[in-house]
Protein backbone atom coordinates (compact mmCIF):
# COMPACT_ATOMS: atom_id res chain seq x y z
CA UNK A 1 0.00 0.00 0.00
CA UNK A 2 2.49 2.15 0.92
CA UNK A 3 4.38 1.86 -2.33
CA UNK A 4 1.40 2.38 -4.18
CA UNK A 5 1.31 5.51 -2.59
CA UNK A 6 4.89 6.47 -3.35
CA UNK A 7 4.61 5.94 -6.74
CA UNK A 8 0.94 7.90 -6.14
CA UNK A 9 3.24 10.91 -4.59
CA UNK A 10 5.98 10.80 -7.30
CA UNK A 11 3.54 11.41 -10.17
CA UNK A 12 2.60 14.52 -8.95
CA UNK A 13 5.98 15.71 -8.57
CA UNK A 14 7.09 14.92 -12.39
CA UNK A 15 6.55 18.21 -13.36
CA UNK A 16 9.25 19.60 -11.40
CA UNK A 17 11.95 16.50 -12.61
CA UNK A 18 13.84 16.06 -15.23
CA UNK A 19 14.72 12.38 -17.38
CA UNK A 20 18.34 11.67 -16.24
CA UNK A 21 20.69 13.31 -13.63
CA UNK A 22 24.51 12.54 -13.03
CA UNK A 23 25.77 13.61 -9.83
CA UNK A 24 29.17 12.97 -8.61
CA UNK A 25 29.87 10.76 -11.70
CA UNK A 26 26.66 8.86 -10.41
CA UNK A 27 24.05 8.82 -13.52
CA UNK A 28 20.57 7.64 -12.99
CA UNK A 29 17.12 7.83 -13.84
CA UNK A 30 13.85 8.33 -11.66
CA UNK A 31 12.64 4.93 -11.35
CA UNK A 32 15.18 2.92 -12.62
CA UNK A 33 15.11 -0.66 -11.94
CA UNK A 34 18.88 -2.51 -10.92
CA UNK A 35 19.10 -5.95 -9.57
CA UNK A 36 15.47 -6.41 -8.83
CA UNK A 37 14.99 -3.03 -6.91
CA UNK A 38 13.61 -0.10 -8.40
CA UNK A 39 15.13 2.85 -7.42
CA UNK A 40 14.55 6.83 -6.76
CA UNK A 41 16.58 9.26 -5.85
CA UNK A 42 16.21 11.85 -3.32
CA UNK A 43 17.66 15.15 -1.50
CA UNK A 44 17.56 16.81 1.88
CA UNK A 45 17.78 20.47 2.31
CA UNK A 46 19.45 22.61 5.09
CA UNK A 47 15.98 23.55 6.27
CA UNK A 48 14.96 19.59 6.37
CA UNK A 49 12.82 20.10 3.41
CA UNK A 50 12.88 16.54 1.24
CA UNK A 51 12.83 16.55 -2.50
CA UNK A 52 13.05 14.11 -5.62
CA UNK A 53 17.05 14.96 -6.34
CA UNK A 54 16.61 16.19 -9.83
CA UNK A 55 13.41 18.57 -9.30
CA UNK A 56 14.66 21.51 -10.92
CA UNK A 57 13.18 23.78 -8.36
CA UNK A 58 13.69 22.93 -4.52
CA UNK A 59 11.86 25.75 -2.20
CA UNK A 60 8.87 25.04 -0.68
CA UNK A 61 6.72 24.18 -3.91
CA UNK A 62 8.74 21.61 -4.45
CA UNK A 63 8.97 19.62 -1.44
CA UNK A 64 7.17 16.90 -0.28
CA UNK A 65 3.95 17.67 2.38
CA UNK A 66 2.14 14.49 2.55
CA UNK A 67 2.88 13.72 6.66
CA UNK A 68 1.98 10.03 6.32
CA UNK A 69 4.61 9.38 3.46
CA UNK A 70 7.15 11.83 5.14
CA UNK A 71 6.78 9.73 8.63
CA UNK A 72 7.52 6.64 6.44
CA UNK A 73 10.30 7.78 4.61
CA UNK A 74 11.93 9.39 7.09
CA UNK A 75 11.44 6.31 9.62
CA UNK A 76 12.56 3.88 7.68
CA UNK A 77 15.91 6.24 6.70
CA UNK A 78 18.96 4.80 7.78
CA UNK A 79 23.07 5.11 6.51
CA UNK A 80 23.63 3.20 3.37
CA UNK A 81 26.28 0.12 4.37
CA UNK A 82 24.63 -1.77 1.71
CA UNK A 83 26.71 -0.80 -1.59
CA UNK A 84 29.20 1.26 -3.37
CA UNK A 85 27.20 4.05 -4.02
CA UNK A 86 27.43 4.59 -0.22
CA UNK A 87 29.73 7.76 -0.76
CA UNK A 88 27.38 9.18 -3.49
CA UNK A 89 24.12 8.29 -1.49
CA UNK A 90 25.11 8.05 2.12
CA UNK A 91 21.65 7.20 3.32
CA UNK A 92 19.07 5.36 2.29
CA UNK A 93 15.08 4.42 2.91
CA UNK A 94 13.88 1.09 2.15
CA UNK A 95 10.37 0.46 0.81
CA UNK A 96 9.31 -2.80 -0.58
CA UNK A 97 11.10 -3.55 -3.61
CA UNK A 98 11.90 -0.08 -4.29
CA UNK A 99 14.94 1.84 -2.85
CA UNK A 100 15.62 5.17 -2.37
CA UNK A 101 18.69 7.12 -1.90
CA UNK A 102 19.66 10.17 -0.59
CA UNK A 103 21.75 12.31 -0.44
CA UNK A 104 21.80 15.93 2.06
CA UNK A 105 23.13 19.52 2.31
CA UNK A 106 24.08 18.59 5.39
CA UNK A 107 21.98 15.54 7.24
CA UNK A 108 18.61 13.71 7.00
CA UNK A 109 17.52 14.53 10.40
CA UNK A 110 17.12 18.16 10.75
CA UNK A 111 14.92 19.04 14.16
CA UNK A 112 12.87 22.41 13.07
CA UNK A 113 11.16 23.43 16.47
CA UNK A 114 11.05 22.60 19.91
CA UNK A 115 7.81 21.90 21.49
CA UNK A 116 6.44 19.80 24.43
CA UNK A 117 5.28 16.46 24.36
CA UNK A 118 1.49 15.98 25.28
CA UNK A 119 1.70 12.92 27.18
CA UNK A 120 4.60 13.88 29.24
CA UNK A 121 5.24 17.71 28.87
CA UNK A 122 8.77 17.22 28.18
CA UNK A 123 10.62 18.75 25.38
CA UNK A 124 11.25 17.53 21.88
CA UNK A 125 12.48 18.38 19.30
CA UNK A 126 10.61 17.52 16.24
CA UNK A 127 11.70 16.71 12.77
CA UNK A 128 9.78 16.19 9.73
CA UNK A 129 7.42 19.12 10.47
CA UNK A 130 7.53 21.66 13.41
CA UNK A 131 4.56 20.23 14.61
CA UNK A 132 5.84 16.82 15.64
CA UNK A 133 5.82 14.48 12.76
CA UNK A 134 8.40 12.90 14.86
CA UNK A 135 10.41 13.82 17.98
CA UNK A 136 13.04 12.84 19.59
CA UNK A 137 14.12 14.68 23.75
CA UNK A 138 16.08 18.01 23.33
CA UNK A 139 18.82 17.41 25.82
CA UNK A 140 19.90 20.99 26.35
CA UNK A 141 23.44 19.47 27.23
CA UNK A 142 24.06 17.56 24.39
CA UNK A 143 23.67 20.70 21.98
CA UNK A 144 27.16 21.01 19.97
CA UNK A 145 28.39 24.11 17.51
CA UNK A 146 30.43 23.37 14.77
CA UNK A 147 33.40 26.32 15.00
CA UNK A 148 34.31 26.27 11.18
CA UNK A 149 30.32 26.51 9.67
CA UNK A 150 28.47 27.56 12.85
CA UNK A 151 25.84 25.22 12.47
CA UNK A 152 24.27 23.79 15.40
CA UNK A 153 23.93 19.81 16.03
CA UNK A 154 21.92 17.87 18.24
CA UNK A 155 22.10 13.81 19.10
CA UNK A 156 19.88 11.81 16.52
CA UNK A 157 19.17 7.96 16.42
CA UNK A 158 22.26 6.18 15.73
CA UNK A 159 20.47 4.72 12.51
CA UNK A 160 20.68 8.23 10.87
CA UNK A 161 24.41 8.10 12.11
CA UNK A 162 24.10 9.57 15.74
CA UNK A 163 23.59 13.54 15.10
CA UNK A 164 20.88 15.60 13.37
CA UNK A 165 21.08 19.87 12.14
CA UNK A 166 19.46 22.34 14.13
CA UNK A 167 17.54 24.39 11.42
CA UNK A 168 18.90 27.65 11.23
CA UNK A 169 16.16 29.78 12.48
CA UNK A 170 15.60 27.60 15.75
CA UNK A 171 19.52 27.69 15.94
CA UNK A 172 19.29 31.66 15.89
CA UNK A 173 16.89 31.46 18.94
CA UNK A 174 18.84 29.17 20.45
CA UNK A 175 22.10 30.81 20.66
CA UNK A 176 20.59 33.65 22.99
CA UNK A 177 20.84 31.02 25.30
CA UNK A 178 24.73 29.98 25.19
CA UNK A 179 27.26 31.16 27.23
CA UNK A 180 31.06 31.78 26.18
CA UNK A 181 33.94 32.26 28.11
CA UNK A 182 36.54 34.58 26.58
CA UNK A 183 38.43 33.93 23.38
CA UNK A 184 36.49 31.55 23.24
CA UNK A 185 34.69 30.73 19.43
CA UNK A 186 32.21 27.59 20.52
CA UNK A 187 29.78 28.21 23.53
CA UNK A 188 31.02 26.43 26.47
CA UNK A 189 27.88 26.37 27.89
CA UNK A 190 23.94 26.51 27.39
CA UNK A 191 21.42 28.27 29.87
CA UNK A 192 17.80 26.27 29.47
CA UNK A 193 14.85 27.18 31.44
CA UNK A 194 17.23 28.57 34.03
CA UNK A 195 19.20 25.84 34.52
CA UNK A 196 23.18 26.28 33.36
CA UNK A 197 24.07 23.52 31.50
CA UNK A 198 28.27 23.15 30.17
CA UNK A 199 28.55 21.72 26.85
CA UNK A 200 31.54 19.55 25.47
CA UNK A 201 30.78 19.67 21.54
CA UNK A 202 31.34 15.58 21.36
CA UNK A 203 28.63 14.71 18.91
CA UNK A 204 30.90 16.84 16.07
CA UNK A 205 33.40 13.59 16.46
CA UNK A 206 30.15 11.35 14.40
CA UNK A 207 30.23 14.06 11.62
CA UNK A 208 33.74 13.15 10.60
CA UNK A 209 32.88 9.42 10.43
CA UNK A 210 30.39 10.44 7.48
CA UNK A 211 30.95 11.25 3.92
CA UNK A 212 31.40 15.26 3.28
CA UNK A 213 29.92 14.77 -0.01
CA UNK A 214 26.95 17.43 -0.90
CA UNK A 215 27.51 19.06 2.19
CA UNK A 216 26.61 22.85 2.38
CA UNK A 217 26.55 22.46 -2.05
CA UNK A 218 23.26 23.93 -2.52
CA UNK A 219 22.76 27.41 -2.23
CA UNK A 220 20.89 28.36 1.17
CA UNK A 221 18.18 30.89 1.10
Amino acid sequence: MLGAMHRTVLRAQTSYISCCRTVSHCSYTQGQEQNGERQYFYYVDHQGMLFLDDARIKNFTSCFKEKRFLKFFLRATKVNKRNPWSETWPYVSPCGDEMNYIRCNDLPVVYQSIIRDPKTNEEVLSWGDERGLLTVPFEPDQVAVCGISGRVYHPAPIRYGGVGLIKSNLAIEMSANFQFETDSSQPTGISWNGVDHPLDHKILELLDDRPALGRFSEVED
